[in-house]
């Protein structure tokens, strides 16, 4: 498809797809959309979140939201929930700390992930139409970012999955010295501490899953386009080893894992790395640097950008998330992602999804559609087994 004619499909209307799918194409006033989160409200009714503007980086980009109510047949028109007219708004992700449903976000100047803020703020759902209150400021160090669900520990602590983007002072940040951790708040996000994840250079996006007792896996992109990694918590998320690869490739680019009711792992990624392609460019903001001068960050890992982002595949794990051998394509597409345009027609990158199990075991999915806009899709109950219609 071209920008154009993804423009012309953004009605959020639900289409019936093959093998007995649903889809849509979100709603949008911009040009560029990225990185969607989803998430069922108590009544049933689906959010999705995701942020948008002319370029990621670009101080123009803020969170937007759009709903499915049960039983409708479209989106609703999307609301923007947030407008810093200086910083560069992303990765938006809904939480609920047992009052409410609290909206989280980061916040950066430009393409300097390491000055990033993270804010929240309260969110409503009034008629079907998602509103958001005043913003307050996480205490946490500069440079965290967030993309996974938070988790409560084995004590009740609020878990935060974080991915350190770390300063060097003078230097550009690559992602080169990345690391993962953990926010940990005991008042329900209203304070937080930072708990550091050991062995972590370079494995970001940590996605927690619990399973029985007080055992609990993550998993995480890795900026070295290797394999996804993950790491365990014997004791309820208090300590974690350090990661370790899966047999899943990472093209440095968005996982998300969940725990289905038949106790199998599953996770949305593009099974792609730096082995299976050679596509490459300088940095994630390589078009919106002009006029930084700074070398790029000296030392750590070597990030690797621009692997393709595709294709979207579902894989099933039975083994605690060790191996997902069974793998089954969502979506497909050249995933080139040489740059974040989405007007030009370059991008052709499916990524940074989301999923969720419905009550009735659909699973729902959100996603990067060519930066131009967020797909939804529903896979009947059984999909991924080969059982659908």
């Amino acid at each position: 498809m071209s920008p154009k004619d993804i423009a012309a499909a953004m009605t959020g209307q639900l289409t019936q797809g093959p093998s007995g799918r649903l889809e849509a194409f979100l709603p949008s006033p911009m040009v560029q959309n990225h990185a969607a989160f989803i998430e069922r409200l108590e009544d049933g009714t689906l959010v999705s979140l995701w942020f948008g503007g002319t370029l990621e980086g670009k101080s123009d980009i803020s969170i937007f939201g759009s709903t499915l109510a049960p039983g409708a047949e479209a989106w609703s028109a999307p609301v923007r929930l947030s407008d810093d007219p200086e910083r560069s708004e992303q990765n938006p992700l809904l939480a609920h700390n047992g009052l409410g449903w609290q909206l989280f976000h980061t916040a950066q100047p430009a393409g300097n992930q390491d000055e990033c803020l993270l804010r929240a703020r309260e969110i409503t759902l009034t008629s079907g139409r998602i509103g958001g209150g005043e913003p307050r400021i996480l205490d946490l160090p500069h440079g965290c970012f967030i993309r996974g669900r938070f988790v409560r520990r084995k004590d009740g602590a609020w878990m935060m999955p974080i991915f350190r983007c770390v300063s060097r002072p003078g230097q550009r940040w690559t992602g080169s010295h990345d690391t993962a951790a953990v926010g940990i708040s005991h008042d329900n996000g209203q304070t937080w501490t930072l708990e550091e994840i050991p062995g972590s250079i370079g494995s970001v996006h940590m996605t927690i899953v619990p399973l029985d007792g007080d055992r609990m896996v993550a998993f995480y992109r890795r900026r070295q386009s290797d394999f996804v990694h993950r790491s365990v918590s014997e004791d309820g998320g208090v300590t974690w080893s350090a990661p370790e690869p899966t047999d899943v490739p990472n093209n440095n680019s968005s996982i998300n894992v969940v725990r289905l009711t038949d106790g199998h792992l599953a996770m949305v990624c593009n099974p792609t790395s730096a082995a299976t392609s050679s596509d490459r460019r300088a940095s994630l903001y390589d078009e919106i640097e002009e006029g930084d001068d700074r070398p790029d960050a000296s030392g750590g890992c070597k990030p690797i950008w621009g692997v393709p982002r595709a294709p979207l595949s579902l894989c099933i794990s039975t083994d605690e998330g060790r191996t997902f051998p069974l793998r089954r394509i969502i979506d497909d597409s050249p995933g080139t992602c040489l740059s974040n345009n989405s007007e030009d027609g370059r991008n052709k990158e499916l990524s940074y999804p989301y999923l969720l199990e419905g009550d009735d075991g659909a699973i729902h999915v959100a996603y990067t559609y060519f930066r131009r806009a967020i797909k939804y899709v529903q896979l009947p109950k059984g999909w991924i087994y080969g059982e659908e219609a």
